[in-house]
């Protein structure tokens, strides 16, 4: 299957109960790392990294968060005087990383940008270039763009560094990620009238669908997916939400299908409390 390495940082400005810096990194959407400006140091997440990485390791990583801060801080103010915006609570959002397809051996690189919930900018790593849809960031794509070394060093960093990175991790964390666990799946609902909600939960690796029947067909209307979110114990959650009327759901039979890893599970039945 396809392995990924991501780090998220986050950079905010403004009168906000929240540190001003952030890093969240995650091997297969499982978080193993977490850094931010007001602890001022990288710490592990995981068992499996805590065991194998010495106190070395985490010096530099320190070093390389502390290091990223400032420029965050200039991204921000740069950002917000492109989109005319010098005060409130703004927002800017990194995402970069790798993935890696341990049967194809195909690898894929990342490097996403966003201002206030917005994609800003993005690396398309095939062709070499950074593209963008908002007009404020042209400035930003046209230099990197020419800037053929800078371009080089994402393309290696992504292609190569980061990708024996993940396997590294990987190696380490074996029994942990390469584990699997099936989720648990309950109907849910508040009240007669409220929407129904298909929950899976304690499921990993992170991959599942949830679907709809209704008489035995797919069933696609009134249907809201949630996100994925992960639990305390490094499992992961989801849930898809069904607006359905009292009458519709008896005169109907309606299940929800969640399948993980090949494994196919059905419900039926509202648990009532």
């Amino acid at each position: 299957g396809t392995h990924s390495l991501k780090y998220f940082y986050t950079g905010v400005s403004g009168d906000i109960d929240f540190p001003e810096f952030t890093i969240v990194g995650l091997v297969d959407e499982g978080q193993f790392m977490y850094f931010d400006s007001n602890i001022k140091r990288a710490v592990p997440k995981t068992e499996w990294i805590r065991q194998n990485e010495r106190e070395d390791y985490w010096d530099t990583q320190t070093q390389i968060a502390t290091g990223t801060h400032p420029n965050f801080r200039n991204n921000i103010q740069v950002i917000k005087e492109r989109f005319n915006q010098s005060t409130g609570v703004h927002v800017v959002q990194q995402m970069y990383g790798c993935s890696w397809d341990g049967e194809t051996g195909d690898v894929d690189g990342f490097d996403e940008f966003g201002f206030d919930g917005e994609d800003f900018l993005s690396l398309d790593l095939k062709n070499l270039r950074y593209i963008t849809s908002k007009q404020e960031a042209l400035i930003t794509q046209v230099n990197w763009n020419k800037n053929k070394a800078f371009l080089e060093g994402k393309k290696q960093y992504r292609a190569q560094i980061c990708i024996e990175w993940l396997k590294k991790y990987l190696k380490y964390g074996e029994r942990t990620l390469k584990r699997e666990v099936s989720p648990q799946v309950s109907l849910l609902q508040k009240s007669s009238s409220s929407p129904v909600t298909c929950h899976a939960t304690g499921f990993y690796p992170s991959g599942v669908t949830i679907t709809w029947m209704k008489n035995g067909q797919d069933h696609h209307e009134d249907v809201e997916l949630g996100e994925l979110a992960p639990n305390e114990d490094g499992t992961f959650q989801k849930s898809s939400t069904l607006r359905v009327t009292p009458d519709e759901w008896k005169k109907n039979q309606y299940s929800c299908v969640v399948e993980h890893q090949g494994e196919t599970k059905e419900e039926k039945e509202i648990r009532t409390n």
